[in-house]
């Protein structure tokens, strides 16, 4: 398995990691920005007229209404990357980060409504009688790329437990356990009752319960968030202005934050974008084919809102929660994952400018070839590293006040521990002491910064278990349309079963490797997508030409 997840990370690192790859994200909304030009905008209003039911007709094909068909899309979207991606995007790249972010969903609400029309447009009524429709339709049916569409939908399946279940299952057990002390396997076991209650009734169902749940869960959030941003209102204004000056300098250092470059901040922001709002990825479409509409195009206009609501208004809040809060720079006591730890040769100190610099250069992915991992002894006395030619790195900070126990309280190690290459080879000694942290721990700190004080992390938990349990029952709708295509109805009970098994299993195992295969399965979506939609621009345009031709008249 970890040769296999060596494979995947190398895949990964040509794929969506490699720098290529945000540009064409970018680069093809800017196209549909300039080419339709600026519908974002133009239709931003009659958009809002259209969810709210303004030209809804009872007697339209499909299985829900505007508004719940953007409730379960947005159910998908308004997920983990909300709380804790904004969170390691800032924690990669600084304030800059968010720029990115808003950059990415401004031009991701054409790019969206370009996806969900088209994929409307070549929608399909199921033996069930319900309706299916998602990118390898208009693949299938329109560009006569089968062995596309295929691929699409294959990778949609994958993705669906690769981001919308395993991963989500394990972030909501981390969290209670956490905050809560509660066994993960019962909080899995709890939920996936619940999940299969829901999704086995299909679109209907799942549709009602999302319409009730994003609203509910958004205003949890969003009260906590202003929470700490009112308590912290003076620095706001600082806040704005990082995330707009460093967004074309870079963020200088700053606390425990050793900096980062702008295309650095650019690649996290616009990555962590994609994850957020899933422009262009494919996804959202096969949620808004259940519209009752007879205008594909109407549907896309919904669409619009999505990124908007997901990303500018939600993602905004966090950032600003994090931003204002300060707690980004800061070290925190926190036990080390060791995915994030790494041991250098050396000894390096934050109050040195000289090593901030090579760290600096070291992290950003610059010329860091004079660090270099250690590979050799560490002596350790109560649980207290003796010092060394060496330096401890956690979450691209220097690590301070470490302590290496035995998993018990107070249960410190002494002796002698070995490391190569920058890592520990003692896989039962924890290690713990003050760093960076990031994701949905960062969140919840920042949240304890506000008038809620302590109780703030608690909202994040209850939104962390809102936001990823409504994201997996949206991407099981995905990855049961995706089968749907590749295996006919029938296909689909298996998968439902399949999927909530994933999900209960999840919530006490190790996601790593199914994180990375997601990687790559989100780009191999996006990519076909975003190649189908740009083969169709022109139909594109005709179709929003037509559709105002008919709401005119």
């Amino acid at each position: 398995m970890e040769s296999f997840h060596a494979f995947l990370q190398l895949l990964d690192s040509y794929l969506g990691s490699a720098a290529w790859f945000p540009y064409v994200l970018l680069g093809t909304g800017v196209f549909f920005t300039v080419y339709l030009k600026f519908p974002q905008v133009r239709y931003f209003k009659h958009a809002w007229q259209v969810v709210s039911g303004k030209y809804d007709k009872d007697e339209d094909p499909g299985d829900t209404t505007h508004f719940r068909a953007l409730a379960t899309a947005l159910s998908g979207t308004v997920g983990t990357g909300n709380i804790g991606g904004v969170a390691f995007a800032i924690f990669l790249g600084g304030p800059a980060a968010l720029f990115w972010m808003w950059a990415t969903a401004f031009l991701g609400m054409t790019t969206k409504f370009v996806e969900v029309t088209l994929s409307h447009k070549y929608r399909v009524k199921t033996e069930d009688g319900t309706m299916a429709g998602g990118p390898m339709y208009y693949m299938d049916r329109r560009l006569n790329m089968k062995w596309l569409a295929i691929a699409f939908a294959i990778a949609t399946v994958i993705s669906s437990f690769g981001t919308g279940n395993l991963p989500q299952s394990n972030g909501i057990a981390t969290s209670m356990e956490a905050t809560f002390g509660f066994e993960p396997w019962i909080v899995g076991s709890i939920l996936g009752i619940l999940l299969a209650l829901v999704i086995l009734g299909g679109i209907t169902r799942i549709a009602a319960v999302t319409s009730k749940v994003v609203p509910l869960m958004a205003v949890i959030y969003v009260v906590g968030a202003l929470g700490v941003i009112f308590y912290n209102v003076e620095n706001i204004g600082s806040a704005f202005w990082s995330v707009f000056h460093d967004a074309f300098t870079g963020s200088a250092a700053a606390g425990g934050f050793l900096g980062a470059t702008i295309a650095y901040a650019f690649n996290r922001g616009v990555n962590r974008g994609l994850f957020s709002n899933e422009a262009g990825q494919g996804s959202a479409p096969i949620a808004h084919a259940a519209a009752k509409t007879k205008e594909p195009v109407s549907e896309g206009m919904v669409s619009i809102l999505e990124p908007f609501l997901d990303t500018i208004i939600i993602c905004t809040l966090t950032g600003l929660v994090i931003l204002s809060s300060g707690v980004w720079k800061e070290k925190v006591f926190n036990t080390f994952d060791r995915s994030d730890m790494l041991i250098v040769a050396g000894h390096y100190a934050d109050s040195n400018v000289e090593d901030r610099n090579v760290l600096f250069n070291y992290l950003n992915d610059l010329d860091g070839d004079t660090v270099k991992p250690y590979s050799g002894e560490i002596k350790v006395m109560d649980g207290k590293p003796v010092q060394g030619d060496y330096t401890i790195i956690n979450a691209r900070s220097i690590a301070e006040d470490v302590r290496f126990s035995l998993g018990e309280k107070d249960d410190y190690f002494n002796g002698i521990l070995k490391v190569e290459n920058g890592k520990l080879l003692k896989d039962t000694i924890e290690v713990s002491g003050k760093s960076l942290i990031h994701s949905a721990r960062l969140t919840a700190e920042a949240f304890t910064r506000g008038f809620f004080g302590d109780f703030g992390k608690y909202i994040v938990s209850v939104g962390l278990l809102l936001f990823a349990f409504s994201t997996a029952i949206a991407w099981s709708y995905y990855g049961d349309r995706a089968m749907t295509y590749l295996l006919g109805a029938r296909s689909v009970m298996p998968y439902r079963v399949i999927y909530v098994a994933g999900f209960v299993w999840a919530s006490f195992s190790d996601t790593t490797l199914v994180w990375t295969l997601s990687a790559v399965a989100i780009v191999v979506m996006t990519l076909p997508n975003l190649f189908g939609i740009l083969l169709l621009r022109k139909e594109m345009k005709e179709s929003v030409d037509e559709y105002w031709k008919k709401i005119e008249h």
